[in-house]
């Protein structure tokens, strides 16, 4: 079977907004502590308390936005706990994420003003489940209001005179579970009863998210639509990537063929949640005003031996790389309605891009694949379609390729993965995955609606030595995006041979 990608640049789409490689730093583990915030008098070179070389790297890998403070924290957060002198904030144990007690040395101002220094957009998630309608008015106020009002003289009296810029609110979070426990009529309720007082109370718009549902629960999107889709920007959904599934976690790092096959299986499920959601979002807005929010994805898989298991802290090998290629494709190529996303977590917890250890630093493969597709931030998104070879599984074996016989096409997965985008500049950038552990792909790459392809044309792949290859303290540089040879196009045509479990990024003009 021939690997044909047909790109159609004749009708550029809508915007893969920068948003959607966004990213999400919960109290958790050592996300905040030890992986962005080490404080001013560490021997850690730092920035005012964060840590210089995670800021370099994030800057580098184009953080678009950053949620913050959870996740489940975030419905036990109460955020005057988190702001003035640091010896006299409140102290609370982290009942989610191994009891540990949390001081609050890390704030509303600390958060503000790493968003400022990283040049991204905060992305606060407010208290549904444990706070009132008050608190989170006063937060919004204390936050952005740039009058003479009791909050905003709080926040000068903590040393901010001038409002911050809040784009992004999330009204709870996971109000089906950790949030609360409630179902969709009492949280729609909630919401419209919430959302009311977070304020504009300076010139820019907040965009106010809605706490959508858990994986496929779609009854949960039609109640909240239904109910209250007038009243937001955006709902949320949550969706991690697992080997088998939450309830049986696997090793990040000691897996076989199946364990690869089931795990980018579960990726690829991604699209058609993505796709069930909308159907039911474009009932109640047909306009697709409102942005389906996926402000949870990745691969969650079971703690690393002789850590705390509550700290959610896991490897990251060439297999979470593809997985972070293949879900990012099916975000730009969903643009029309996905239009926000945060990967978890930015560092130390679950699929993160960067893992610390005391001062050292290293970059995982998924935070190269997030620095491969920065092409694609705030371009147009391309048509691609996809013939391609499936891969599949079966009865715990790899089996091969869906042309050789045996299982049917439709129990497979495609081997291959794509997306592409034009800049107003009018520079492409295409991004391939392989999901094949074991066979390179030759691909042809056929541009629709040009007669030749632009003189400079530049490639960069990503690929593991072995399945579960990873980058470690010991050994950083292990996987990393390096030069890609392409030979010579014809016409509008690109062939080229795709490694096996590998990413690659295309830049044309």
């Amino acid at each position: 079977m021939k690997n044909l990608i047909t790109i159609n640049t004749r009708t550029p789409g809508p915007v893969i907004e920068r948003d959607v490689y966004g990213h999400f730093s919960e109290h958790l583990g050592r996300c905040i502590y030890g992986g962005l915030w080490v404080g001013p008098d560490s021997d850690i070179p730092n920035i005012n308390g964060y840590r210089k070389d995670v800021v370099e790297a994030l800057k580098k890998m184009g953080i678009p936005n950053l949620r913050w403070p959870g996740g489940c924290f975030a419905d036990e957060y109460h955020w005057k706990d988190g702001i003035g002198p640091k010896e006299e904030r409140k102290r609370m144990v982290n009942t989610h994420w191994g009891g540990v007690v949390e001081d609050n040395t890390f704030g509303t101002h600390e958060f503000m003003d790493l968003c400022e220094l990283l040049d991204c957009k905060a992305y606060v998630c407010g208290n549904v489940g444990s706070g009132s309608i008050q608190e989170m008015q006063e937060w919004v106020e204390y936050i952005t209001c740039p009058g003479d009002t009791p909050m905003a003289r709080l926040r000068a009296k903590n040393g901010r005179k001038e409002p911050w810029k809040l784009p992004y609110f999330g009204v709870g979070n996971e109000n089906w579970g950790c949030g609360g426990n409630m179902k969709p009529e009492y949280y729609a309720d909630l919401y419209r009863r919430y959302q009311t007082y977070v304020r504009k109370y300076g010139p820019d718009k907040i965009f106010k998210i809605a706490g959508g549902p858990n994986v496929a629960d779609y009854r949960w999107t039609e109640v909240l639509m239904r109910e209250a889709g007038p009243l937001m920007d955006g709902l949320s959904l949550h969706n991690y990537c697992f080997e088998e599934r939450w309830e049986n976690k696997k090793s990040a790092t000691d897996f076989d063929r199946t364990g690869w096959f089931k795990t980018l299986r579960n990726a690829y499920r991604m699209d058609e949640l993505i796709a069930e959601h909308s159907k039911i979002m474009d009932r109640y807005d047909p306009d697709k005003r409102v942005a389906l929010v996926v402000d949870e994805w990745g691969c969650w898989h079971e703690a690393e031996p002789g850590t705390n298991p509550g700290f959610l802290y896991q490897q990251n090998t060439v297999r979470d790389a593809l997985v972070a290629g293949i879900t990012l494709n099916i975000f730009n190529n969903r643009a029309d309605r996905v239009r926000i996303a945060n990967l978890a977590q930015l560092a130390n917890v679950l699929q993160s891009p960067i893992l610390t250890e005391g001062a050292k630093m290293v970059l995982t493969p998924t935070w190269h694949v997030l620095e491969m597709y920065k092409g694609h931030q705030g371009a147009k998104l391309l048509s691609t379609a996809v013939c391609t070879d499936f891969y599949y599984e079966e009865n715990g074996m790899v089996s091969g390729l869906a042309e050789r016989g045996g299982l049917p096409i439709g129990t497979g997965i495609p081997a291959l993965n794509a997306s592409a985008s034009v800049s107003d500049s009018g520079a492409y950038t295409v991004t391939l995955c392989n999901a094949d552990p074991e066979e390179s792909k030759s691909v042809s790459l056929r541009f629709d609606g040009l007669a030749s392809l632009p003189k400079t044309i530049t490639a960069r792949c990503l690929e593991g030595a072995d399945m579960n290859s990873m980058n470690t303290f010991e050994d950083p540089d292990r996987v990393q995006a390096r030069a890609f040879a392409l030979p010579a196009a014809k016409g509008n045509e690109l062939a080229l041979e795709l490694p096996a479990r590998s990413v690659l990024a295309i830049t044309l003009g």
